[in-house]
């Protein structure tokens, strides 16, 4: 795992159809591009009105991009990808340290992400089965991240998970991130980065 980005990393070990069509698809990947200029801008991604942009019908659309829950999913982890190659970048070298760096940078960032909080307030039914659920492309490419990280510590020494897996742990953490990310969804109280870093940080102690 050395020296690759995380957010290429989640890919590769969670790759999807899409993703796929994307590499070797050009009308795809144009209209992946309009879709995710979409929801940066805040606004709701209609697949009548990509089509119509687009200039295609939307059996043409949904044959480049899949349905609608598809094409949101990649259009989310493509946002998350340079948040995880930041949060990689900046981390501590090793150890919980940097576990814990990562998990913070990008509950943080989730966290403060107009476009995306726009997304949790318009769709939060949607948004919660795309990010949270074990059939999600997102949480599943997130889980193998940390995975990864988990298990990068605990063979370098500078980590002992026991008496939990590395993938046990990483969905522990996985779960936290979540629950403090959409706290406001989930239970109504105010998402709260410092508070979820405190959770990390108490899980990964000594």
């Amino acid at each position: 795992m050395s020296g690759q980005p995380l957010g290429a990393l989640g890919s590769a070990l969670v790759p999807s159809a899409l993703a796929t069509r994307l590499e070797a698809h050009p009308d795809a990947q144009r209209a992946f591009r309009t879709a995710r200029h979409t929801f940066i801008a805040g606004s709701r991604i209609d697949m009548q009105a990509l089509a119509t942009s687009l200039g295609v019908d939307r059996t043409s659309l949904f044959r480049w991009v899949g349905n609608r829950d598809q094409l949101l999913s990649e259009v989310l982890w493509s946002l998350a990808v340079p948040t995880l190659d930041a949060a990689g970048r900046d981390a501590a070298r090793s150890g919980a340290g940097r576990i814990v760096d990562v998990l913070d940078h990008f509950t943080a960032d989730l966290i403060e992400a107009p476009y995306f909080r726009v997304f949790l307030t318009r769709e939060p039914a949607r948004a919660l089965r795309l990010l949270t659920t074990t059939d999600s492309d997102v949480q599943r490419r997130f889980v193998a991240v940390i995975t990864a990280l988990v298990a990068a510590e605990q063979q370098s020494g500078a980590l002992d998970p026991a008496p939990l897996s590395a993938g046990e742990l990483a969905r522990l953490l996985v779960r936290i991130s979540e629950s403090f990310t959409y706290a406001d969804l989930i239970s109504g109280d105010r998402p709260d980065p410092e508070r979820a870093r405190a959770a990390f940080e108490y899980v990964l102690r000594p």
